[in-house]
């Protein structure tokens, strides 16, 4: 059976894969968000803390994927919430960064003038600050997204949800005449997720980032 006739076969056994392996992706980028912003602005001003805080998010990303997997066995169990809070892991570094950096390129004398027309911290931060640094904070969820959508696959190491599962099926027949094929298969579902996933950034910025910002 030539893989042409494999995916015709099997197309909805890897729509069910592809569609489990994009939303874990979309939920940890989701949940790394909110902490990776919220960690970027607590500590965008201070440098001892953000240090710290780029530190320990960069140590993350130098833990192998499978040996985080595995460590997460004993306190998480196998499947979905150990991928997940693996994958936040990996997200967070890239997301912390562009905020950093995103907040601290917003010229301070437009947030002088936010000031000088009334707007307190919390209002300069959400009116002024976060939309002009969005479009870097934005960069940092597209980084992240295309760096875990491989990372996923993984995670069926430990019985994660996704496309990893045919991969890991794949080989553990090595040598069967079906083996090279649902390899090819999950791993052409992951490229398109990336592919997928990277387009739909590119829309989004277009869509929420002015053009005196692009």
């Amino acid at each position: 059976m030539d893989f042409l006739e494999y995916l015709g076969r099997r197309w909805d056994h890897l729509l069910e894969l592809t569609i489990d392996h994009t939303v874990i992706v979309l939920v940890a980028v989701a949940i790394a968000t909110v902490v990776g912003v919220g960690l970027g602005v607590a500590t965008y001003r201070t440098d001892r803390p953000r240090e710290i805080i780029l530190a320990v998010t960069g140590a993350f990303l130098t833990i192998p994927s499978l040996a985080l997997f595995g460590l997460f066995i004993v306190p998480l169990g196998i499947g979905w919430t150990n991928v997940l809070v693996a994958l936040v892991m990996y997200s967070l570094l890239p997301i912390v960064r562009n905020t950093i950096v995103g907040l601290r390129q917003v010229d301070p004398a437009v947030v002088e003038s936010a000031a000088g027309m009334g707007m307190g911290r919390a209002r300069r931060l959400l009116l002024v600050e976060l939309p002009l640094a969005w479009p870097v904070i934005l960069t940092g969820m597209r980084v992240s997204t295309v760096l875990i959508v491989g990372i996923a696959a993984i995670g069926a190491y430990v019985n994660g949800p996704g496309l990893g599962n045919d991969i890991f099926r794949a080989l553990g027949r090595i040598g069967s005449p079906a083996s090279l094929n649902i390899a090819l298969g999950g791993l052409l579902g992951v490229i398109v997720v990336a592919v997928v996933l990277d387009a739909l950034y590119v829309l989004v910025s277009r869509l929420t980032t002015s053009r005196g910002l692009r």
